[in-house]
């Protein structure tokens, strides 16, 4: 298939490509011309083009049903884009969301181009900088006639079932769609992708700093505040190492983790400064709306904004895992 893809960052750059490297085509665009060149550079030849404004991202698009993924940070400058390819594409054609939206914007878009014959597809999208590799998990939501028509693009970026054992008893599951095993999962109408991917990072924060804080009561199990008998030199990263074989909390994040405390246990490098991207927020706020206690998530969110002012070793793991998974740069200056 043939598909537009614009905003060429850590992942819109990687999604292009990997797509090519799939057997499919696309016509890349970003602002910053430089990124384009380096995409179309990367990509398997003759499989990417590139284009120099939106107009000319449609116009190169060829056949009866044009596709153009926006992958670009929530806000403005997706909303603007949204809607200038709805002016740009025709009734049948399909407009796709990979960023972190907000989902009550994706609903709203949706009745927008509806209004036109234009689908729009909300795709959360998880991977960070690795899913070129490795794949990424897609979350995502629509009209299940454009969502089955764009399937063979997903099943392009998605993992695939890999070496993951399969869970017990799910082969007998007649209304479990067999798509989640191979790392996407369409789950309902406009907004429902970004949704359950907006909770998925709200648990993600949570779990992060369940991490965070366990290293640094490690860490500081030297403190002198101790008695002396009960101080312990603890080196993190043999700790993380040990946990990631056979561990119960062993995962990806602790991966991360390990990778960076190898490199530099004290982690001095990061600020200890730790961003948060919104879906955190989003996801506290479904839950007020729900009336649904999530105590974790909420102390986690409120953890990164009192970081900003004071921080400890607990948010340098934070800033280290952020950068393992997403390449956010939260580095000392």
């Amino acid at each position: 298939m043939q598909i537009g893809i614009v905003g060429l960052g850590r992942m819109g750059g990687n999604i292009a490509v990997r797509l090519t490297r799939h057997g499919h085509d696309v016509v890349v665009y970003d602002r910053d011309a430089a990124a384009v060149e380096k995409v179309v550079a990367r990509a398997e030849a003759g499989r990417a083009i590139g284009a120099s404004t939106l107009a000319d991202v449609a116009d190169k698009l060829t056949g009866p049903r044009k596709i153009v993924w926006s992958m670009l940070p929530a806000g403005p400058i997706t909303e603007e884009t949204v809607m200038s390819l709805a002016g740009l594409l025709q009734r049948g054609d399909i407009v796709i969301d990979g960023g972190n939206t907000y989902y009550k914007d994706d609903i709203r878009r949706a009745k927008v181009l509806a209004e036109k014959g234009i689908d729009y597809i909300d795709v959360g999208t998880s991977g960070g900088v690795w899913g070129l590799e490795r794949g990424y998990c897609m979350m995502y939501g629509g009209t299940k006639e454009a969502a089955d028509h764009i399937d063979p693009i997903l099943a392009a970026l998605a993992p695939g079932i890999g070496d993951i054992p399969r869970t017990p008893g799910r082969d007998k599951g007649t209304d479990l769609d067999p798509r989640a095993e191979q790392g996407y999962l369409y789950c309902g109408p406009a907004g429902s992708g970004h949704f359950v991917k907006m909770v998925h990072n709200g648990i993600e924060y949570g779990m992060m700093q369940a991490f965070a804080e366990g290293f640094d009561v490690m860490y500081r199990k030297d403190s002198p505040l101790l008695a002396e008998e009960e101080r312990f030199s603890l080196n993190m990263a043999d700790i993380a190492e040990v946990w990631r074989r056979g561990s119960v909390v062993s995962s990806w994040l602790l991966d991360l983790t390990a990778q960076a405390m190898t490199k530099n246990g004290e982690l001095s490098e990061f600020s200890g400064e730790v961003n948060d991207s919104g879906e955190g927020r989003w996801t506290i706020e479904a839950a007020i709306e729900e009336a649904v206690p999530v105590p974790v998530m909420t102390a986690a969110l409120f953890t990164r904004f009192r970081s900003r002012s004071d921080n400890t070793y607990a948010e340098k793991v934070l800033s280290a895992m952020r950068y393992g998974f997403g390449g956010h740069v939260e580095t000392k200056e």
